[in-house]
């Protein structure tokens, strides 16, 4: 039986209809998850903003290499991250699998996180939590690991966004 091919756009609506119901309650305990350089990341869905494929990019001279640069995003300009390579990963590769995570607007901040891929959504109730370290990265939360044994981290975009080093781009 052949599969149906699923057209960007009922993506799309179909993952907005998701999220828009995991906000509302429906689904319980549900996060976005994203691959982020070789880390599994959880995001809650009330800080997660909108995802979209990666537009092209406008480069900004003396920045951090981790700075990716400017996005047009429907007529507003959004800062970009590379998520792993902030973190000292590896660089995100800019191919048709990226997405750009928009994180800031509930937090005053036009910024977006280039990240490998979204995952879709995670219920971290069936998950197992796992005991680590104290991550010495204030924007690491809770770790779980998820039943094919990969270790998925919370993401407290607060914290991040609250980093000088995040905020600071240019170069010293």
């Amino acid at each position: 039986m052949a599969k149906k091919k699923l057209s960007l756009r009922e993506f799309q609506e179909s993952l907005v209809q998701r999220l828009t119901s995991a906000r509302a309650g429906q689904t319980s305990r549900a996060l976005l998850g994203v691959l982020a350089g070789r880390d599994y990341w959880l995001l809650d869905l009330a800080d997660s903003g909108e995802i979209v494929p990666l537009p092209p990019l406008t480069g900004v001279p003396l920045t951090q290499p981790w700075f990716c640069g400017i996005a047009n995003i429907r007529g507003t300009l959004y800062s970009v991250v590379d998520f792993s390579a902030f973190q000292g990963g590896e660089i995100t590769p800019q191919n048709a699998d990226s997405r750009l995570l928009i994180v800031g607007g509930r937090f005053g901040i036009n910024s977006a996180l280039l990240v490998n891929r979204t995952l879709g959504l995670r219920n971290i109730e069936q998950m197992e939590p796992r005991a680590v370290d104290a991550d010495p990265r204030p924007w690491v939360g809770e770790q779980y690991a998820d039943p094919q044994g990969n270790v998925w981290k919370r993401l407290n975009l607060r914290n991040l966004l609250g980093q000088p080093e995040f905020l600071e781009i240019g170069l010293s």
